[in-house]
């Protein structure tokens, strides 16, 4: 038992010995390599490395990935024009030069991006007050963005990063002065909608006139060829008349007589007090002589 035990033990404390100077370099990591306190070696190819078991060396890791800083709070800057704007940025960055890094910020990313900040935010600043507010809103941008990334170019190299990217997230008018535009926006549109009504108005009373003219014209021209086609039918209705009334007098009377008595008695509610004497009842008295004798003739 005691020769398992003093394997056993052996064999801990080869593990022991082995977990204290192996370690495992991945390939998203820089590995740092402490010897008492100072920096002895970076590890930058991944795989299994090997150091002397603590506390002789000790080991640290850092992501080497790129890191995605945001503009921790919107503060309104003034353009050119003195303009508000408040403007919403965000940088890419990551870990070039480990040593650097460690002796500038430590370990913890949250210290350099505490320092980062406000040196991106003072040089977005410098960016943005040289410009317009049309200038930032179109093609000054990318610009702006190259500016800042010139400016950051020296503090990156101190702290032991590269930015990669820098990127406008956002260009809005504060508060107060967005809706000054908005107002300013509205009433434009108002007053082109207005200057719109106003002409489609002009051009609608323009072609109601015109046609109203084209119909007057055609109502007019139309009564006229009606008038016309109407005189020259009366016109020969007329000869007609006269040149058969002509042949037979007696029958033009008779016929004269039936049209009367049609017109009269045309409606049986019709009331007339005549004398059965008069003239106007001397055809149906004659029995319709004048008829016959316009048959004969």
């Amino acid at each position: 038992m005691n020769r398992i035990g003093i394997i056993l033990a052996g064999v801990l404390l080869a593990f022991i010995l082995a977990a204290s100077t192996l370690f495992v370099v991945d390939q998203r990591q820089f590995a740092v390599v402490y010897a008492l306190g100072e920096i002895k070696e970076v590890v930058a190819e991944p795989g299994l490395k090997f150091k002397l078991p603590a506390p002789l060396q000790n080991v640290v890791f850092l992501d080497r990935r790129i890191q995605t800083l945001d503009s921790p709070e919107s503060r309104p800057i003034f353009t050119a024009e003195k303009k508000s704007l408040v403007i919403d940025w965000l940088v890419k960055w990551r870990v070039v030069n480990p040593k650097q890094f460690i002796r500038n910020s430590g370990v913890d990313i949250r210290n350099i991006e505490n320092k980062l900040s406000p040196i991106v935010q003072a040089a977005v600043n410098e960016e943005v007050t040289k410009r317009t507010v049309a200038a930032m809103l179109s093609a000054e941008r990318e610009k702006v963005v190259q500016g800042v990334i010139k400016r950051l170019a020296d503090d990156a190299q101190s702290f032991g990063i590269e930015v990669v990217d820098v990127r406008i997230k956002r260009v809005d008018f504060s508060a107060n002065i967005t809706e000054s535009v908005y107002r300013r926006m509205e009433s434009e549109r108002k007053r082109v909608a207005n200057e719109l009504r106003s002409t489609g108005g002009a051009e609608s009373e323009k072609i109601r006139a015109d046609a109203d003219r084209q119909r007057e014209i055609i109502v007019a021209e139309a009564y006229r060829d009606a008038q016309k086609v109407k005189g020259e039918g009366d016109a020969k209705a007329s000869a007609l008349y006269g040149e058969s009334f002509g042949r037979d007098p007696q029958f033009a009377q008779f016929y004269r007589s039936l049209e009367a008595y049609r017109a009269t008695f045309r409606s049986k509610s019709d009331v007339m007090v005549l004398d059965p004497g008069s003239e106007f009842f001397k055809t149906l008295r004659n029995g319709g002589a004048g008829a016959g004798a316009a048959g004969k003739k």
